[in-house]
């Protein structure tokens, strides 16, 4: 089958391939996900936002799609590229994956030699590119938009991707599924004496809120750009700084509410919401080369000497040495590049993870986080 579709990196290598989603262009960061599952929970992750996403496992579909497996109500990666695309094959698949990218209007591309891709933004770092299904542009004309293009730097992407108002998780039920429930969008509330966690929603992922409710806890959601008097004022007992896209030093509006909230309520950050923390306590972030993206990373909890097997995905990290030791310390460090992978400012009542203790997908070895969390504020 002749290729009909292509990837143009701003390197101006060019990836021929077919389309698998929707006859559309996009621009966005390539990266590469080391999972070899989870492709599900991956497209619907609002982290993914400005992204395309390159899977590194050969074949990809064959668990089809289903609501059951989404992190959020969007596809929000900006494309999707893979080596073979495959019809579902599973009795939990509702659709075909490439229906659904249709549906949203995301481009796709099957093909591609991943590996040679794969090795490229290893070895060269993460690159902008436009993914072009729509057959209408050429390759020049795409290298050069690739080139063009602001990127993920000081791009406030989390406004995009949050909640236009508050609400309280679980959801409405939605109706049943042909073969497959909704998971974790209908649920019993806790009862009203159960402590109430804010969660302020940066891209939050469902899965987030399924383990605190899990738990016990009231969860209420809060857009990103909720003042701090407005999350003080529904008298919580903790806040939760979730995930999210892009660049957290394009974030000042959340680094002023957490500020307000600091030392007033307990504080847990999750990847974008871990950096922010950082931020707020005076600390840096940098790019890191290709970033971290999967859900096979070990990272070494250095309060016990633990390894845990953790699901990540950031472009940006916080830079050691611009963390004052007399305010937070370095909890975690990745035993890839030994990169901060969480703190803890004790007298604060704070600490963050720049990894996903929620897991979706990945291993459960940081789950017991949330417990850490819910002890942090009724002891």
């Amino acid at each position: 089958m002749k290729p009909d579709a292509f990837l143009a990196l701003e390197d101006g290598t060019v990836y021929r391939g077919h389309s698998c989603g929707a006859p559309v262009d996009r621009l966005g960061e390539v990266v590469f996900n080391t999972g070899m599952t989870g492709y599900e929970e991956v497209l619907t992750d609002p982290s993914y936002a400005g992204q395309i996403v390159t899977f590194t496992v050969p074949e990809l579909g064959n668990t089809g799609f289903n609501r059951a497996d989404r992190e959020s109500a969007a596809i929000h990666a900006s494309g999707m590229i893979c080596r073979d695309l495959n019809p579902p094959s599973s009795w939990r698949s509702e659709e075909p994956l490439s229906d659904v990218l249709r549906r949203a209007g995301i481009p796709a591309i099957s093909g591609i030699d991943t590996r040679s891709l794969t090795l490229r933004l290893r070895s060269g770092g993460t690159l902008k590119a436009r993914i072009c299904c729509s057959g209408s542009e050429p390759p020049e004309t795409a290298i050069a938009a690739a080139r063009a293009w602001t990127g993920l730097d000081g791009q406030d992407y989390a406004s995009a991707v949050t909640c236009p108002a508050p609400y309280d998780w679980p959801l409405a039920p939605e109706p049943p599924a042909p073969q497959a429930l909704p998971d974790g969008f209908a649920g019993a509330p806790a009862p009203s004496t159960s402590p109430l966690v804010a969660v302020l929603d940066f891209g939050v992922k469902y899965n987030t809120l399924r383990a605190l409710a899990a738990l016990g806890a009231r969860v209420r959601v809060f857009p990103a750009k909720t003042p701090a008097a407005d999350i003080l004022a529904a008298r919580p007992d903790g806040v939760l700084l979730s995930n999210g896209p892009a660049d957290p030093a394009a974030l000042p509006y959340a680094v002023q509410t957490i500020r307000a909230l600091l030392g007033k309520l307990p504080i847990m950050g999750i990847c974008l919401g871990h950096q922010l923390l950082a931020i707020t306590l005076g600390a840096k972030t940098a790019r890191l080369p290709f970033g971290h993206h999967g859900c096979n990373h070990p990272v070494k909890n250095l309060t016990d000497g633990t390894v845990e097997i953790t699901s990540q995905n950031h472009n940006f990290v916080v830079v050691e040495d611009t963390l004052d030791p007399a305010i937070a310390q370095i909890t975690h460090r990745s035993l890839n590049d030994g990169s901060v992978e969480g703190l803890a400012a004790p007298a604060l009542r704070a600490f963050s993870l720049q990894y996903h203790p929620e897991a979706a997908p990945g291993p459960h070895d940081a789950s017991s986080s949330f417990h850490r969390f819910l002890r942090t504020i009724r002891p």
